[in-house]
């Protein structure tokens, strides 16, 4: 059975019939004189060449949807996810051209850079989503891996603690955080407040972190109910998993002190 970008848009939530899909190509400069892009232009480039279209409704929608997913091109029909962004509506107007409002969505994220599809319309640049929809999904390549910073930069959200501990791309980050156990800090961005924590014995810090990623609570009393959506996760001390667990214990103590979690945090 062919993959086709309509299953993708499907799982992905996106409605063709809200839908718009542009597929760039590269011109390094245009007949009138204005920019265009290249294989090399930033990510902010290619938003800003996006937002300015013609203002002929022969070139472009004159109501164009909600939803444009933006591809860029390859070889032959081939064409590479970019961004999905959304419009918020026409913000300026000349002669020649408008000028959208574009903010990048993180509606199908997993997938840029990755997705390839076949462009069936190769004189066409832009075509309603229900057009595309039977495109053939030429490729979904494998994520980028991601460095891990080192334990003292590492400050994670807990939707990218979720991709963490799950994504193929972190698994450098999963061999990192399981070899130690230690001591870290949950902080409720929304107050300020903090939870200290702590991974000791048997237990890792990569253990530890996929209770939180999994049911936002961890099994502590102090942090059900609240949402984790909030959560900032961070290592504030690493040990060696033959570290006694006294001695963690006396850090856990002293960073709950520190911090002053237990009168003015989530810390009982």
């Amino acid at each position: 059975m062919t993959l086709t970008f309509a299953a993708i848009m499907a799982s992905a939530g996106i409605e063709p019939a809200e839908t718009l899909v542009i597929r760039h190509a590269y011109v390094p400069l245009h007949r009138d004189g204005s920019p265009g892009i290249h294989a090399d232009s930033s990510d902010d480039e290619l938003l800003a060449y996006t937002r300015v279209q013609s203002i002929s409704a022969r070139t472009f929608p004159k109501a164009p949807p909600r939803v444009w997913v933006v591809f860029l091109p390859e070889g032959g029909d081939r064409a590479r996810l970019w961004r999905v962004v959304i419009n918020h509506g026409e913000i300026e107007r000349n002669d020649e051209t408008r000028t959208f409002n574009l903010k990048v969505s993180d509606e199908m994220s997993d997938l840029r850079n990755r997705l390839v599809i076949a462009w069936r319309s190769p004189r066409t640049w832009r075509v309603n989503a229900s057009t595309a929809a039977p495109y053939q999904v030429m490729e979904i390549a494998d994520a980028q891996p991601v460095r891990f910073p080192g334990f003292d930069a590492l400050v994670l959200g807990h939707p990218q603690l979720q991709a963490v501990v799950r994504e193929h791309r972190y698994a450098t980050w999963r061999t990192a955080l399981s070899s130690v156990g230690g001591i870290y800090l949950i902080t409720d961005t929304r107050d300020g407040r903090h939870y200290v924590g702590k991974a000791d014995g048997a237990e890792n810090i990569l253990q530890r972190w996929t209770a939180y990623a999994t049911n936002g609570h961890g099994g502590n009393v102090e942090l059900r109910g609240l949402d984790p959506s909030s959560f900032r996760f961070s290592v504030l001390r690493v040990f060696d998993p033959t570290t006694p667990e006294p001695v963690i214990n006396a850090a856990e103590s002293h960073f709950k002190n520190a911090l002053d979690s237990r009168r003015h945090g989530l810390n009982r």
